[in-house]
């Protein structure tokens, strides 16, 4: 190397240093675990938490982030030195694009943290530097569940989150290390908290148990009625208490439901019209219910996204107002008075599922379908058809980038 020849004399530490800083050498103990089809699911599923670098060797931006994900790493394993407790692991997506698909990776480089194998709705999009990416896993590590020292901290609970209690006899059980496991994984979505010993013994009248305190002060305490060792049971019942059915899609979360890849169905409405955010509520948990997980529910504040409903050819005029987002396109609920028809909305997913909204929207009703009001979702002749609006425009565009361009276009 040039730097060595003119320099035989230099510190070969420097030289190291000054390559890291360059991009052209690697620390020599960085532990970056490359990942195949053969090995991912036993290294994620015994590692507390795994950061995992997606990314593409043609990317520059991917070859920008090697050497600081793996000085991130070396850092971290000073701190951490448990293996299992984190691991920094790697995907090469273009050998395995399977795995880039299972993890519905769309952009280069992409970093996504699992806990115990489960892969978390958030991304990493912080700085990519040595130490953003440290702190971030520095923060994982916080215990989630906060410790009650009385029963009287109870009275200060913020009644506008989500609040999920726990009362144990001791905190060293195998009850305890199921919640505190649950907790970890959402994390984002509740608050998490818990009383031990003589401090929860009022509570636990028969026994341990799992409360959950919904937002609002007069609404009734929900009790946890499954075993407290069994993960999966209990993970189910807080993710159905901490993550709402109909969520607010927003500027801010916009790229990470996009990229929990299923399709939307939105509520488009006036932000005081909460009559109708109501209504499409309960619709949905009435009619909807066994499609959860096949396509999210959100709501969106017609002000906000005149951008997309310009899209659909509407105006925050004629909010409230219905549509899917399948990612190709978007298709407009033929008329939101019919919305307590029973059965109506769900038909409306399950056209969506068959694939009969998508034919219909470039060839019209289908010969046999007499259902009126298609033509509202037929939109444009086929040989230019408007895009989804939330919808990527190009391969390092995201629908993300289209929520931003509506927002600056108000």
């Amino acid at each position: 190397m040039k730097l060595l020849a003119i320099y035989p004399s230099l510190d070969i530490r420097f030289v190291t240093v000054v390559l890291l800083a360059m991009g052209l050498s690697t620390p020599g103990q960085a532990e970056i675990t490359s990942l195949d089809s053969a090995n991912i699911d036993d290294v994620l599923n015994n590692a507390a938490v795994s950061i995992v670098n997606f990314y593409a060797d043609w990317c520059r931006f991917s070859q920008m982030l090697h050497p600081i994900f793996e000085e991130s790493s070396n850092i971290v394993r000073e701190e951490f030195p448990e293996t299992k407790q984190v691991v920094f692991a790697r995907v090469d997506c273009d050998q395995h694009s399977d795995i880039a698909q299972r993890y519905r990776i769309t952009k280069y480089p992409t970093l996504k943290m699992f806990r115990n194998g489960m892969m978390m709705k958030r991304e990493y999009r912080g700085q990519r530097s040595v130490a953003a990416i440290a702190d971030f896993i520095r923060q994982q590590q916080v215990n989630p569940v906060k410790e009650l020292q009385s029963m009287e901290e109870m009275n200060t609970l913020d009644r506008s989150k989500r609040n999920i209690i726990a009362y144990f006899e001791s905190k060293d059980s195998e009850n305890y290390n199921t919640y505190a496991k649950v907790a970890n994984i959402l994390r984002d979505d509740c608050t998490f908290l818990s009383a031990f010993g003589a401090i929860s013994q009022a509570e636990r009248f028969s026994g341990d148990n799992i409360i959950y305190k919904p937002v609002g002060e007069s609404i009734a305490e929900m009790v946890y009625l499954g075993s407290l060792t069994n993960f999966d049971l209990t993970y189910a019942w807080a993710q159905d208490k901490c993550v709402p059915l109909v969520r607010e899609i927003t500027f801010e979360n916009g790229e990470e439901l996009t990229e929990e890849g299923i399709p939307f169905l939105i509520l488009f409405h006036v932000k005081e019209d909460t009559q109708s955010l109501e209504k499409f509520q309960h619709e949905v948990a009435r009619q909807l219910i066994s499609e959860k997980g096949s396509i999210n529910f959100l709501h969106a504040d017609c002000e906000k996204f005149r951008h997309p409903l310009l899209h659909i050819q509407k105006t925050p005029a004629d909010c409230p107002v219905i549509a899917i987002d399948s990612f190709r396109h978007m298709y407009v609920y033929p008329d939101y008075k019919d919305l307590n028809i029973p059965g109506k909305l769900r038909q409306f997913v399950l056209d969506l599922h068959s694939g009969k909204l998508h034919r219909e929207f470039h060839h019209g009703p289908d010969p046999t379908d007499s259902t009126p009001g298609q033509e509202e979702t037929g939109g444009e002749a086929a040989s230019s058809p408007p895009e989804s609006s939330f919808q990527k425009l190009a391969p390092s565009e995201t629908r993300y980038t289209i929520l931003n361009r509506g927002r600056d276009e108000l």
